[in-house]
């Protein structure tokens, strides 16, 4: 029962929303530091990417099966995947103004499928990699 703050180490970073994989480690988008961070609750450390284009303030990050880490911008209507074992990152633009915070990757699929809403455009948007 005792609660210990981590402090970022980027500034600016404002972390954003977070989600737990199997592994105990809590990903999350730093939307001011425009990268994705992790932090590893067992080893108590950081490990950040920052994105390839500026501004594109990601929200939330969710882990696929194959150890990629997907997000959203919500200024610049890119979806992202970081090859967390390489550092490689991947940019998909999207068609129209989206505006993503909550994203969802479907790991039943190969390749896994990305899923999000569209704040602005009351879209759904499925993405599904060639690779």
């Amino acid at each position: 029962m005792k609660v210990t703050l981590f402090q970022m180490p980027k500034k600016p970073a404002g972390p954003r929303r977070g989600m737990m994989d199997e592994q105990d480690r809590i990903w999350f988008g730093e939307y001011r530091g425009n990268r994705i961070g992790m932090f590893d609750t067992k080893t108590e450390t950081f490990k950040e990417w920052e994105l390839p284009t500026p501004w594109s303030n990601p929200y939330d990050v969710m882990l696929d099966k194959n150890e990629n880490a997907w997000t959203g911008s919500m200024i610049n209507d890119r979806v992202v995947r970081l090859d967390t074992k390489t550092g490689q990152f991947t940019e998909y633009l999207l068609p129209k103004t989206t505006n993503i915070r909550r994203v969802f990757v479907d790991n039943n699929t190969t390749p896994p499928t990305f899923w999000v809403g569209s704040n602005h455009g009351a879209n759904i948007i499925k993405l599904e990699t060639l690779d």
